[in-house]
């Protein structure tokens, strides 16, 4: 079977993760699978860590031996397909299905996330309340199980910074439009922004606002994205490269050269500086709670 090096590392690594926990509950051990698929244990090693592309009939195999479900080997398999391309847009809904989430994977993996917001309060710090007001806006025509189903997930996802073994570290700086913009009214906002406050107490998480009075910082010109960092392997060298997420309208991009994460160190370096403290920004959190629940 054909491999090759070239192309993004992210979808790489999100499809190494899948078949590796394919593998596992299809209670293969990496000798095992290596021999049935002809292959020498490093290339299994180099598949399920994504230094390696693979061919969709490759992986269209591995999924039928494994016993995965239809859909998710259609999904795979186009995600396997991009583990060829040079550069890394991902448009949702065009191959690989939107509930193959890229971004969740690399999310859990991370040992420390960096995250600007200038426009809706991050996902990891949404409550309930306040995601399903974005999430009914964001899909008018799916049905309320479904909505639920996003909810679930997007709050299933904040486990990882209350976690008991290696909880995410977390820095989040918001643009203070962010925390004024009245998403759901009120009540909604209001709710939102104590959960916000109670998240910002967490030893694993540093909350920052940027008022409006920081004038033209980093921010205004990189606009909101969310910067990756993972586990080293315990003799300095990591796990993973640091991935930059930028999401729009109708797709995200993933970044990873060695000069983007550079230029947007910086930016997040420069945003962080012109933030106020992390006691400031509770407090002024706490303030705008405060204005809300007696609207």
């Amino acid at each position: 079977m054909a491999e090759g090096r070239t192309g993004s590392t992210v979808p790489r690594r999100q499809l190494g993760r899948y078949l590796r926990k394919l593998r596992e509950e299809a209670r293969f051990t990496v000798y095992a699978a290596a021999r049935k698929f002809e292959w020498s244990e490093a290339k299994m090693w180099r598949i399920e860590t994504g230094q390696t592309s693979l061919r969709s009939l490759d992986v269209k195999v591995m999924c039928e031996v494994y016993g995965a479900p239809a859909d998710l080997s259609e999904g795979l398999m186009a995600l396997a397909k991009e583990t060829k391309s040079k550069g890394w847009w991902h448009p949702y809904g065009d191959l690989i299905p939107e509930w193959l989430d890229l971004f969740i994977g690399l999310e859990e993996a991370a040992s420390h996330i960096t995250w600007y917001e200038d426009v809706l309060i991050p996902g990891l710090l949404q409550c309930a309340e306040y995601a399903r007001v974005i999430i009914h806006a964001d899909n008018p025509d799916k049905s309320e199980e479904e909505i639920e189903r996003r909810i679930h997930v997007r709050l299933a996802r904040q486990a990882l910074l209350t976690r008991a073994t290696d909880p995410t570290t977390l820095h989040v700086a918001l643009n203070e439009a962010v925390i004024r913009r009245p998403v759901g009214g009120p009540e909604v906002m209001a709710t939102q922004l104590r959960h916000l406050v109670a998240a910002g107490q967490l030893p694993n998480v540093s909350l920052r606002v940027v008022p409006f009075g920081a004038g033209l910082f980093p921010g205004v010109l990189s606009g909101p994205f969310v910067m990756l960092r993972f586990p080293d392997m315990g003799d300095g060298r990591i796990t993973e490269p640091p991935t930059v997420y930028a999401d729009c309208y109708t797709g995200a991009l993933y970044l990873e050269k060695p000069h983007e994460i550079e230029r947007y160190d910086g930016a997040f370096k420069g945003i962080w500086e012109s933030a106020l403290s992390e006691e400031q920004s509770q407090r002024l959190i706490s303030e705008v709670a405060g204005s809300y629940e007696e609207a």
